[in-house]
């Protein structure tokens, strides 16, 4: 009876696994979905304040900020700190 319950619990784990790879997957694509509008807007903008590309980008600041993540990563941009505000543009 223990091995039964067993070799359930840990088909119901692989098939948890398996859901949350997927998510994974999905959300990874969003990010890089994101992180590709983002860097179409900065090369046909430049420099231009987090601000406004959130503003002017229609995706929700937490997809804003994993692309903006991502691009980093790979280092395509550079950060300016000014005095009410940070800007960003490509490298």
């Amino acid at each position: 009876m223990i091995n039964i319950y067993h070799k359930l619990t840990v088909k119901q784990l692989k098939k948890q696994g398996e859901k949350n790879m997927r998510s994974q997957l999905e959300m990874q694509d969003q990010i890089i979905e994101s992180a590709g509008m983002i860097y179409n807007y900065l090369s046909s903008k430049g420099e231009v304040t987090i601000n406004k590309m959130s503003k002017d980008i229609d995706l929700d600041q937490n997809m804003i900020s994993m692309g903006l993540g991502w691009l980093s990563r790979e280092d395509k941009l550079s950060y300016t700190r000014k005095p009410k505000s940070v800007t960003v543009k490509l490298v």
